[in-house]
């Protein structure tokens, strides 16, 4: 993922939550809606996420030193997943324990017009956020449904924007939904139902999100398509005779490290077998330019099941 995609998803969802937090506190203080403060606390913990992936991903541009020599790139799965945590405990356990104190203490909601002005305006500025974060997103899906970009991108800015509005929006149906019967009827019942359904909406997509930073935070490899292009760059010469184990493993979004143990031709001198892993280096960073740090370990291949038929001992292929 690039990361002017990234940064640009990231200030319209930054700058659409906090006017639209700004308008829910306000339509609150004037009509008492529960589903307004608890819309009002979700766009402003999702304008503090938003923050904080832009600061994750400064932290993880910094260059690599002796106590991290492969760099601070996972620094923005650490920021995503503290984003999840936020988005878990300020916007959906506080929404609702806030829709369960609505519920024991109902009452008619006053100057009913402003909160319906406001989801009205916060649906417009949520739908340019996510509108935004799916342009930004299509390059980077490659032929994939968005439940499996969101599973499988390997920077976390895209999938936690689109998630989060995604989220917003369907939360502001709710709002709408809780105040409208509430309007109609008179009972603020509806207004706590509301903002029940927005805290477990929060609480639910706060454990997706958790779920796949945590993945990424253990550590993925590369996906099914890259390993299959590095495997076939790796035997796309004469210079290699088979691949006897491979592991990858993202340091951060946009950099892979790729560790090989190659087989190569037992009588190859040292000098023919240094000049065969610099082209197997160049070849797979040709293929996948993410793989920016490769480890290749020559050796020669024994077949277990080949065996000298008077001696009865493994012949090593390649040596006489």
């Amino acid at each position: 993922m690039s990361a002017s995609g990234g940064t640009k998803a990231i200030v319209a969802a930054f700058a659409a939550n906090l006017g639209i937090a700004l308008t829910k506190f306000i339509a609150w203080a004037f009509s008492g809606s529960s589903s307004m403060l608890a819309e009002g606390v979700h766009s402003l913990a999702d304008s503090g996420n938003q923050l904080l992936l832009m600061l994750g991903g400064r932290r993880a541009k910094r260059a690599a030193d002796k106590e991290h020599p492969f760099g601070y790139g996972r620094e923005r799965y650490v920021y995503a997943f503290v984003v999840s945590i936020i988005l878990f405990s300020v916007g959906g356990v506080f929404s609702v324990y806030e829709g369960f104190e609505k519920l024991a203490h109902p009452h008619p909601l006053e100057n009913w017009w402003l909160p319906l002005a406001v989801l009205a305006i916060a649906i417009g500025l949520e739908s340019f956020s996510l509108r935004t974060a799916v342009h930004e997103s299509r390059p980077h899906k490659l032929g994939m449904t968005w439940p499996q970009f969101i599973r499988r991108a390997k920077a976390p800015e895209l999938p936690v924007v689109l998630l989060e509005d995604v989220a917003a929006l369907t939360g502001l149906v709710f709002a709408l939904f809780g105040v409208g019967l509430t309007i109609i009827t008179g009972n603020g019942v509806f207004d706590a139902v509301g903002t029940l359904l927005i805290g477990t909406l929060l609480i639910l997509v706060a454990i997706v999100l958790g779920i796949e930073t945590k993945s990424l935070l253990v550590g993925e490899g590369a996906s099914d398509a890259d390993l299959a292009a590095i495997e076939a760059a790796i035997l796309d010469g004469d210079d290699v005779e088979r691949i006897i184990h491979m592991k990858t493993l993202y340091l951060g979004p946009d950099e892979m490290m790729v560790g090989a143990k190659l087989a190569v031709a037992g009588e190859h001198r040292l000098a023919d077998v240094a000049i065969a892993i610099d082209n197997v280096e160049r070849r797979i960073r040709a293929a996948v330019p993410a793989a920016r740090v490769i480890y290749i370990e020559p050796d020669v291949w024994i077949d277990p099941n080949e065996r000298h038929p008077a001696t009865d001992t493994i012949i090593l292929k390649g040596i006489d």
